[in-house]
């Protein structure tokens, strides 16, 4: 009898686990990159975005943003896509800051190894020193 729960106690841990694995992957395994922001591109233009399906107010791809961000440690340029409004205030050069990188799982084999939701943490013009947390 014991030997069935310790054993029934062990499948639900391991199934709880690989489940808590699975749902939160991009969290686990985030990055957060410092450094400049090469580049922030709005993937559609406000003034080509329609009212589709009847719906009022804007479409989430009026905010749509492809982000590249240079490593200030490794050099390494970091790209992601996102849907974060915050990127709208990102004009121009001469801006550095923090991005966290959510990363796609290995399991989705077309987009593994890519970054999707960029979220901007911090931003401060590059001549300016680096604003304490």
């Amino acid at each position: 009898m014991k030997k069935t729960f310790v054993t029934l106690f062990v499948f639900i841990i391991l199934v709880s686990s690989s489940y808590g694995l699975i749902k939160f992957w991009p969290y686990i395994f985030s990055k957060d990159i410092e450094g400049q922001v090469i580049k922030v591109e709005r993937l559609v233009d406000p003034m080509a975005v329609a009212v589709m399906n009847g719906q009022e107010g804007p479409s989430t791809k009026m905010f749509s943003f492809a982000v590249a961000v240079k490593d200030q440690t490794t050099g390494e340029i970091f790209t992601g896509s996102t849907e974060d409004r915050q990127w709208a205030a990102v004009e121009g050069d001469g801006f550095c800051g923090v991005a966290r990188f959510f990363p796609y799982a290995p399991w989705q084999l077309e987009k593994a190894g890519t970054y999707f939701g960029v979220r901007l943490l911090k931003l401060w013009a590059c001549t300016d020193k680096k604003p304490e947390q």
